[in-house]
């Protein structure tokens, strides 16, 4: 297993995204969590970072995040463009199967945060069907507000889980980990976005072909064309990494 001192990145307009494989990723998340250290993991994508450049706040939060993993198919094609190539796409979904399999033989203990009660209770059921091992020590749904904030926490704490998934709203997710992830004390926080409604069976996954020529943002658009207002923030990158190619992955 390889010692990670520092991880290999590339500043994508000032942002550190991480150039490990999912493997390595793997690798580093399973020290962290020997470490015990809280860190928050963010599944980077083209409209979070066209976010963070319109919203000094939120830019804040994914520089403090410990680690930014090149979760959208328009980073891998930036970095490439920009000169400075990441090793692969490490989606959040594949990410946290593969955490859920590693933690099967290292006994790690996990809990579930996000989405509506039926979908988180469809996930828990799920995830411990196919990760029987890795025990899913507490589960809650993502429909609560600041004043339920320190109960919540408190449950974390007392179960002192290795591992904190969390599926809520685009706008809070990042921002409600970044705020309470020294007091949680979780050593790795990571955001999931959608991943608890495809493991739940509520919606499913884009085709194999899909995510290999990485269309997967084409297919969930086909399948909820009410996300298109979001899904312009793709093409808005695009053309500004093109426009802005030479500064793209200067250190701010």
């Amino acid at each position: 297993m390889k010692q990670w001192n520092t991880i290999p990145t590339v500043p994508i307009y000032g942002l550190q995204v991480s150039k490990m494989n999912m493997d390595d990723t793997v690798e580093y998340l399973e020290q962290s969590i020997k470490k015990g250290k809280p860190q928050q993991i963010i599944t980077a994508n083209p409209i979070m970072i066209m976010t963070a450049l319109e919203q000094p706040r939120y830019m804040q939060v994914m520089k403090n995040a410990e680690l930014l993993v090149p979760d959208g198919a328009g980073l891998v094609w930036a970095a490439s463009t920009c000169g400075q190539p990441v090793a692969e796409r490490v989606a959040g979904y594949d990410l946290l199967h593969r955490l859920m399999d590693r933690g099967q033989t290292l006994h790690w203990k996990v809990y579930l945060l996000g989405s509506t009660p039926e979908v988180i209770q469809a996930t828990a059921t799920r995830l411990k069907s196919l990760y029987p091992h890795t025990a899913i020590v507490g589960y809650r749904d993502g429909f609560f507000g600041p004043d339920q904030d320190a109960d919540i926490i408190a449950e974390i704490r007392r179960l002192s889980p290795d591992l904190l998934f969390v599926a809520r709203g685009a706008d809070t997710q990042e921002p409600w980990i970044g705020t309470y992830k020294q007091e949680l004390g979780v050593p790795i926080i990571m955001g999931v976005g959608g991943s608890f409604d495809v493991i739940s069976g509520k919606t499913k996954r884009a085709p194999k072909l899909f995510q290999k020529l990485r269309l997967e943002w084409f297919y969930r658009l086909l399948k909820e064309p009410t996300r298109y207002k979001r899904m312009l923030a793709l093409p808005k990158f695009a053309l500004k990494v093109l426009k802005d190619k030479e500064n793209v992955v200067k250190v701010q």
